[in-house]
């Protein structure tokens, strides 16, 4: 932005994955979070069958504020990009406005995972957060953790499977319960937001986890279950990132995990403390395992880096990346980086400065 001229952020919304509501949910908080003196917005959502429309600003989420009932609002007109072209191709008006840049507020499959940020690039668009490479990456959480392993970065002990294999002995629950203490918890490999995850006790717990894991995905991890707390880390940058102390999700008796449930539907299903009660060396370890497992991914802009800290002897446990992380009211990586002194319309600002250092080459 130069000499005063307002930037034309379109916001990207919906989507198809499973955390369609959520991203919602996201959306509108982050178009309020947007300074008007400096941007003019384009929200553009994305329904459950990947049409996209633009949306006037006043009659495009409804119920943005629960993350159960939060839906497109019915019209908006078509929309799409088109690869070499910055404007916004309308259906029944052909060319539209100039997009300067574009905050996808996605995610899960078809917004995190590299695909729409994969579009972006062929259309030569700023966009805020990790590129093509950063989000396949850090989606699929058994190359991830690869990644991190190879980095020397901690993690806790896995299985990784695929659904060509179920049945197989070497998968069984015998066979995994030889390698992973149980209990043990079975999730995609590539969506978030909690969906699809189980924990599993018993040999019939197992079985029906793996029903409802496959159900929204070809690959699926399982994990060892750590006695720890839930650390989470909010990261900021391109190639040199910053952390903000790290915060903590303490769950109530009533969940046994920090289920979608725990997250999303029951208001009171998890103490957020926004700057953990940590001693100074674990938070700086934290930190500095959050930055470089951001780097090791080639991840940029943003992202929440989740840890277990493990209460029988205090060692770190790397859990995962979320590159698109929420930004709903209770959302963890923007209530950090308030407490850490950058308030939600500032951290905007941050990010969509960071996605125009990146931007495509012409």
């Amino acid at each position: 932005m130069s000499h005063g001229t307002k930037l034309t952020v379109a916001i990207l919304s919906g989507g198809v994955s499973g955390e369609h509501e959520i991203s919602l949910h996201s959306a509108h908080n982050v178009a309020k979070g947007l300074d008007r003196n400096r941007y003019d917005l384009l929200p553009i959502g994305i329904d459950k069958t990947g049409r996209w429309r633009l949306y006037d600003e006043d009659r495009w989420i409804e119920n943005p504020a629960d993350a159960a009932r939060a839906r497109l609002c019915s019209g908006g007109t078509e929309v799409a990009l088109v690869p070499g072209r910055r404007e916004i191709f309308l259906f029944d008006q052909g060319w539209g406005p100039r997009v300067d840049v574009i905050f996808p507020v996605l995610h899960g499959p078809g917004g995190e995972d590299g695909t729409i940020q994969g579009l972006l690039e062929l259309c030569r668009i700023p966009y805020v957060g990790a590129g093509v490479l950063g989000s396949a990456a850090g989606m699929n959480k058994i190359l991830a953790k690869r990644v991190w392993e190879a980095s020397g970065i901690p993690i806790g002990p896995y299985v990784e499977m695929l659904r060509i294999d179920r049945g197989a002995e070497a998968l069984s629950w015998e066979a995994i319960t030889r390698r992973l203490i149980p209990p043990v918890f079975v999730k995609p490999a590539s969506l978030g937001s909690s969906v699809g995850i189980s924990k599993a006790k018993t040999r019939d717990e197992f079985d029906r986890a793996l029903e409802v894991a496959f159900g929204f995905d070809r690959e699926v991890i399982v994990e060892e279950s750590i006695d720890g707390r839930e650390i989470e880390c909010a990261v900021l940058g391109n190639e040199r990132p910053q952390a903000a102390w790290p915060g903590e999700i303490v769950l109530v008796p009533r969940h046994e995990f920090y289920s979608y449930e725990a997250k999303y539907l029951d208001p009171d299903g998890a103490d957020i403390n926004v700057r953990a009660d940590l001693p100074d060396a674990v938070a700086r370890t934290v930190m500095d395992l959050a930055c470089r497992a951001f780097v090791a991914l080639k991840c940029r802009g943003m992202a929440r880096v989740d840890f277990f800290l493990r209460r029988s002897d205090g060692a770190l446990f790397l859990n995962e990346i979320n590159t698109i992380p929420g930004f709903t009211a209770i959302s963890m990586y923007p209530q950090m980086w308030d407490k850490a002194g950058l308030p939600l319309p500032r951290l905007l600002d941050r990010l969509i400065e960071l996605a125009m250092e990146t931007q495509p080459t012409p």
